[in-house]
Order: C-alpha cells, then sequence, then structure tokens
C-alpha cells in the first residue's frame, strides 16, 4: 500500500502506510489518575443545513463513540470545546446531547462530566450570566452527572473585574449540590475569553482563580487547566487546596504533566485524548504500575500529533479529531456541525493521518488508507 500526500507546497510524496495497528486491551480501571477525554459530535450528514443552522446531530453515532470511550475506561467531558460548543453546537443542540449522554452513562456504567456555560444567551449583566449558568448548572445536576464550570464569553465580556468574578462563581459554588471541575480555558482556544478572571495579567488571573477556590474548598472536585503552558500550570497546582485536583488540558505538555513530578501531578481531562484514547488508556494502565518511563515511552510519541492538530489557530483542532474519528472508522464521513470540516487544509489533513497512522492509531489501516484516498481525489490529488 502507498499513498501520495500533499505538502504545504503542493509537492507530492509517497507515504507507505502502516499495515499493523497498536491493539490496546481493555483492563481494569484506572488507579493513579483520573482521566477524562473530552468527545466530539457527530454531524448528521443528510440534514439540509448551513453552517449557522441550528446543529443536526447524529445520536447514535455520537452515543456510540462515548461508549467506545467508556469501553476502554476512560471518562467522558461532554458538551465541551471538543464538542464544539460555540462553534456550531448552541445550547438547546448541547442541552439535549447532555441528557442523552447522561442517561447512556447511567446504562452503560460510564463516568461523565458535562459543561456548564452561558452560551444560551450572547451577552448581559454579571446577574444576567449568573442566571444562565444556573439554568444550565441545574440541567446538568439532574442528569446525574458531575458539572463543569466553563469559561464564559459573556461573563468575559460583562465583567468589570475580578470582583465580578468571585461573585458569580461563589454563587454558582456555594448552590452546586456536588463538587464541581472549574475550566480555565485559555484565548488560544477561544479569543473571546480574553482577560479571564479579571486581567490579561495570568499572575494576577492565576490568584483570583485560587481566590474563588480557597473560599470553597469543599465544593471544588478540581480544575481544569487548558493554557498551554506546562510551566505555569505545575506552579498552579502546588499552590491548590488540600484535595482539590488538577486536571491538564495542555494538549502540548500532557505526558509530563500526567507523569508529574516529586510534588505532585496532574490528572488529565483532554480534548486530544479523543483520537488517542486506547493508548492513552494503555498509557495510564502502565503508569498504574509504578513504570513512569513505561507510559513516558507510549505518550510521549503522540505529542508531534497532538502539536499538529492543535497548532494556531488552535480553535479548529476540532477538524483534525473529527477527521482522524472518520478514518478510524469511528463515523462514516467527514461532516461537522457549523460546515467545520472546511476549517483546515488538505496539507494539514494529510499531516495528521501521517502521524496518526505512524501511532498504529488506525483499526483498520486499510480503511484509513481508502477513505484518505477518497478526500484527496475529491480535491483533485490522483493517486
Amino acid at each position: 500500500m502507498t499513498i501520495r500526500l500533499p505538502g504545504v507546497g503542493g509537492e507530492l510524496r509517497t507515504y507507505v502506510p502502516r499495515t499493523e495497528p497498536l491493539a490496546p486491551t481493555a483492563g481494569a480501571p484506572f488507579t493513579s489518575r483520573t482521566v477524562f477525554s473530552a468527545a466530539h459530535v457527530v454531524a448528521d450528514p443528510y440534514a439540509d443545513t448551513t453552517p449557522d443552522s441550528p446543529a443536526a446531530v447524529d445520536w447514535d453515532a455520537t452515543l456510540a463513540f462515548r461508549r467506545h470511550l467508556w469501553s476502554h475506561g476512560l471518562g467522558v467531558a461532554e458538551a465541551m470545546d471538543t464538542a464544539q460548543r460555540g462553534m456550531g453546537l448552541d445550547w438547546a443542540g448541547a442541552a439535549e446531547l447532555i441528557r442523552r449522554s447522561a442517561a447512556e452513562a447511567k446504562a452503560v456504567g460510564g463516568r461523565i462530566a458535562c459543561g456548564v456555560g452561558t452560551d444560551q444567551i450572547a451577552g448581559g449583566t454579571p446577574a444576567e450570566v449568573r442566571a444562565a449558568y444556573e439554568e444550565q448548572l441545574a440541567l446538568v445536576e439532574e442528569s446525574g452527572a458531575q458539572a463543569i464550570l466553563m469559561a464564559s464569553r459573556a461573563l468575559a465580556a460583562a465583567a468589570a473585574g475580578p470582583e465580578d468574578y468571585l461573585e458569580v462563581y461563589g454563587h454558582l459554588l456555594r448552590q452546586a449540590t456536588e463538587p464541581v471541575i472549574l475550566h480555565w480555558l485559555g484565548p488560544m482556544f477561544d479569543p473571546a475569553l480574553e482577560g479571564y478572571w479579571g486581567s490579561s495579567d495570568l499572575d494576577a488571573a492565576t490568584d483570583t482563580f485560587l481566590e474563588v477556590i480557597a473560599a470553597h474548598p469543599d465544593k471544588v472536585d478540581g480544575i481544569k487547566v487548558s493554557l498551554l503552558d506546562a510551566r505555569r500550570e505545575i506552579e498552579l497546582r502546588r499552590r491548590l487546596p488540600q484535595g482539590v485536583r488538577c486536571y491538564t488540558g495542555d494538549d502540548f505538555n500532557y505526558p509530563e504533566l500526567i507523569a508529574g513530578d516529586e510534588k505532585g501531578f496532574s490528572h488529565a481531562l483532554l480534548g486530544i485524548f479523543d483520537p488517542l484514547g486506547p493508548l492513552a488508556a494503555q498509557a495510564v494502565r502502565v503508569l498504574d504500575t509504578g513504570d513512569v518511563k513505561g507510559f513516558r515511552e507510549l505518550l510521549d510519541p503522540t505529542v508531534d500529533l497532538s502539536r499538529h492538530l492543535f497548532q494556531p489557530p488552535t480553535r479548529f483542532y476540532k477538524t483534525g479529531v473529527v477527521f482522524l474519528a472518520w478514518l478510524a472508522g469511528h463515523q462514516e464521513h467527514f461532516t461537522m456541525v457549523g460546515g467545520l470540516q472546511s476549517a483546515r487544509s488538505l496539507p494539514h489533513l494529510a499531516k495528521a493521518y501521517e502521524l496518526a497512522d505512524g501511532l498504529g492509531l488506525f483499526p483498520k489501516p486499510e480503511l484509513a488508507e481508502a477513505r484518505m484516498k477518497t478526500l484527496l481525489s475529491l480535491y483533485g490529488v490522483s493517486q
């Protein structure tokens, strides 16, 4: 099997696909780390929609992918950025996704945490933002899922300073029935979140973030940090109150952050674990035995793929994630809600295929090759 792949300059190179995939097997539950994969949604390719229409979701395929993640022992972080929240999936679609996924998790015994945001409103006062959060928190708690308090575009626009964040988050944590995960999503993922926690100075923003947690440590299970800055995450996790976990959301530096050091480690809540699910699960089970070297040997080679998928503009990483799900056979098409399949170039997708194939991520390499050739032919690349 050979395939000709395009580079950024239009040149074609011959690539020989891998013939044998990795064959990770399901095993015992993780003991050393709590690990969530943020999961993508599968669009309905037959729906007559436009990019600004409400999302049309293939619910059967979407839930099947969650069962795939659960079967390997991973938790599912639902209705998050990876599910195109605010980039094709509106609140009505997210609410339905939360209801269906939470019910499926209960049926199969899977762990699930769901995003709570404010995307049912475009803007408003801090009080209106708080009310929007409350509506979503109530739905997630009624579903039986753990809540993840996501960063809010509306709050970033409405807040006059750190005091507004302290008031809104303090109110929400007081009324939460179970400990939540707080999510700090950097502007590289969503430019509208610049200056979150009341300052563009990350040191000042960190102090406000920690002040929120310190005031309600019994209501914070952990924090998810998505700033793509390993040093900052390490410093932050060392300042957390006892019992509050750090879930890395750093898709550039996750192996070293999960492995940890003599002063601690990060758990994981990662978008890259959508395509890496089985391999990531195998690596964590190796880490459970205390074999840090073996864990790194499995996970370190995946970083090139992750850095490629998450390269700027980082917010378009979802396109690569769904593309790899199609190549791996988890869905029958490469269509995304909001038409986001067009957000990455053909050379970018070709490189993603090559890197993922080299890692053995495709259960049927011949299927991945055939689908890659189909895509290439649509772009006019002959084989």
